[in-house]
């Protein structure tokens, strides 16, 4: 058993909102000087919020996204797996990469800001804050919605809106990533589970983009 068919009222309501935290972090920022951190995780969390709550309006509640707490533990560890597997399979790759005189570490390098207390700001959000709200939005919502005219069609456009979230640059690990996480989602039941490998994921990018690793 999955979670429930999403409503199409309960995913336009929910992407508006959603809409609207964006754009009026977009005109806050530029109008405010607001700092760029501290907005990107006031949006995602009120994303979030608006979207769970949106769940309950509708009727199914955050069971509907993935989120039944019956299934968060199992899911949770079954995250835990993906990630061991992911980090092998990347492992595995990095080595190639580095024996063909490669540096393998150029294909996750992300930058990160100066300053002790701006890079662990950068942690928490972009390894915590925004891989959970992304995964509710692009998995638990749109994913689930598009799952009703068969999963392949759902991995595919919901990791093609996902990467295009990241342009201009070339998503290369949005991609590979947005695959994974609709499928982990898919056969593991639980949202818990792309959540997991996320922030795993996006944590250890980060990790190897410190300078320790240049």
């Amino acid at each position: 058993m999955g979670p429930a068919p999403i409503s199409t009222t309960f995913l336009l309501a929910s992407l508006l909102a959603v809409a609207l935290l964006e754009t009026a972090a977009a005109y806050l920022g530029t109008r405010m000087q607001l700092p760029r951190l501290w907005l990107i995780a006031g949006t995602r969390t009120a994303q979030m919020l608006v979207v769970l709550i949106l769940a309950v309006v509708q009727g199914g509640g955050p069971q509907t996204l993935g989120l039944d707490r019956h299934t968060l533990q199992s899911g949770f560890r079954k995250g835990l797996v993906w990630s061991t597997g992911f980090a092998a399979a990347a492992g595995l790759l990095f080595m190639g990469l580095f024996m063909a005189g490669l540096d393998p570490f150029t294909l996750v390098r992300s930058p990160l800001p100066q300053g002790a207390y701006q890079q662990v700001l950068f942690f928490l959000v972009g390894g915590i804050v925004a891989p959970v709200a992304e995964e509710i939005v692009f998995r638990g919502l749109i994913f689930g919605y598009l799952r009703r005219w068969g999963v392949p069609a759902a991995v595919f456009i919901s990791t093609a809106l996902f990467a295009a979230l990241h342009l201009p640059a070339v998503p290369i690990t949005q991609i590979v990533g947005g695959l994974v996480f609709a499928v982990a989602y898919h056969t593991g039941k639980s949202l818990m589970v792309p959540i997991v490998i996320h922030v795993l994921g996006n944590l250890a990018i980060f990790t190897l983009s410190l300078p320790w690793f240049r």
